[in-house]
């Protein structure tokens, strides 16, 4: 599958790496291609000579499948700079919370209770089908749930029912076996609002390697 990765932090590396070792087309989106090669930590790339560098217009455009691995923050401009025509039908994962940290630590929600991050941009892309997942774990456990003690939990939540088939597809190829369908997109309000907590666990537990089990 050709799958597009915007953003080059440790979210969208994490998400980039799995993603080509387990064969798929993988490009990474950056907002200046010959910037990030010269960045302390361009030899990421230089070791993984499968998963191609461009811009976010670029790596959307030969995409079948768009990751939206950009901070929060910056995500409707991000994607704004994908393109709304490479865009246009088209998967597009969105795994970034609406984390505001203008007041210090710990974050605040710039979105919560009547919108969610992930409606924004389904609202912004209408002829993208977005679909909300992976935001209430850390990046190395949403592509390795397996290096927890036991299986735990995954939400997803989107309007289009082959889409949502298709990112389960994909999280049963990064390990995971509990994925749960929470419904249309409006359900991102109650994952994106899971973070306030996730980040009070991770103080107490002074770890992010944690995730939450829905017990049933």
């Amino acid at each position: 599958m050709r799958i597009a990765v915007l953003g080059t932090g440790m979210v969208g590396r994490s998400i980039a790496g799995r993603l080509d070792e387990l064969g798929h087309d993988v490009s990474v989106g950056t907002r200046d291609p010959e910037a990030t090669r010269v960045r302390e930590d361009a030899g990421w790339f230089t070791d993984r000579p499968g998963i191609a560098l461009a811009t976010f217009a670029e790596a959307a455009a030969g995409a079948e499948v768009v990751f939206n691995a950009s901070n929060g923050a910056v995500s409707l401009d991000v994607l704004g700079q994908a393109g709304a025509d490479n865009l246009a039908g088209k998967i597009v994962v969105d795994i970034a919370n609406p984390l505001d940290f203008s007041q210090g630590f710990p974050p605040t929600l710039f979105v919560k209770d009547t919108d969610s991050l992930g409606e924004q941009i389904q609202r912004a892309f209408p002829d993208a089908r977005v679909v909300k997942t992976l935001n209430t774990m850390n990046a190395s456990l949403m592509v390795a749930p397996g290096v927890l003690p036991e299986s735990t939990s995954v939400f997803v939540s989107g309007n289009d029912a082959d889409a949502k088939a298709t990112v389960t597809g994909l999280l049963q190829q990064f390990g995971h076996q509990d994925v749960i369908d929470l419904g249309d997109i409006t359900t991102a309000r109650g994952t994106e609002m899971l973070l306030p907590m996730w980040l009070r666990l991770m103080g107490v537990l002074g770890t992010a390697t944690f995730n939450f089990k829905i017990v049933r």
